[in-house]
């Protein structure tokens, strides 16, 4: 199994360690053709008004509203999912959801705690750096997990938003969503065996 990184801004190489975690390869993304080769993506944190631009530069954005495998955006990578981002125009988009940049305070604010995720049987440990969080979803959106009243962790269909950082803690449960994904996504495709 491969799993793309879009390796343009942001927490690459936290993602692709956390893949190797997982049992998958872990692919630095940096064009579109790339795109290709891999079984799912993530969209990483980091600035997601500087990965717009990156994205832009490098002409990606196309193949990246095109992508339909598997994809996990992580905070600012949830931004990019997002249809509706407050004071912004959407990015990638594709994901019915209302995003509020930055909801958490500054960088100093970073905090992390216990979140009941839907679906695990423990607690997660979440890592909340200059987080957005999702003011509300639409049709077709389920929510995984909440802080407070502000939903940090969502799906619909394949994609997975999250507006905290999996990648900088040991509990790979969150990684392994993306994973169960891309497993059902590979079982659901025909096969080219006559």
């Amino acid at each position: 199994m491969k799993i793309g990184v879009l390796a343009l801004q942001g927490a690459v190489e936290e993602h692709i360690h956390a893949i190797e975690g997982i049992g998958a390869e872990g692919i630095a993304i940096k064009n579109a053709e790339q795109l290709n080769e891999i079984d799912g993506l993530i969209l990483p944190g980091g600035e997601s008004t500087a990965m717009r631009k990156l994205i832009d530069y490098h002409e990606m954005m196309p193949a990246l509203k095109d992508f339909k495998k598997p994809i996990l955006g992580t905070c600012a990578g949830l931004i990019l999912l997002a249809d509706c981002v407050e004071g912004s125009e959407a990015h990638i988009g594709g994901m019915n959801i209302w995003v509020r940049r930055n909801s958490f305070g500054r960088q100093i604010d970073s905090f992390s705690t216990e979140l009941t995720v839907q679906g695990l049987d423990t607690p997660y440990e979440a890592v909340f750096i200059r987080a957005p969080h999702i003011d509300r979803v639409g049709e077709g959106v389920e929510v995984l997990a909440t802080y407070g009243d502000k939903i940090v962790l969502v799906q619909q269909g394949n994609k997975i938003g999250c507006a905290f950082h999996p990648e900088l803690t040991d509990d790979l449960r969150i990684m392994e969503l993306l994973k169960e994904q891309i497993q059902q996504s590979k079982l659901a495709q025909p096969s080219n065996v006559l």
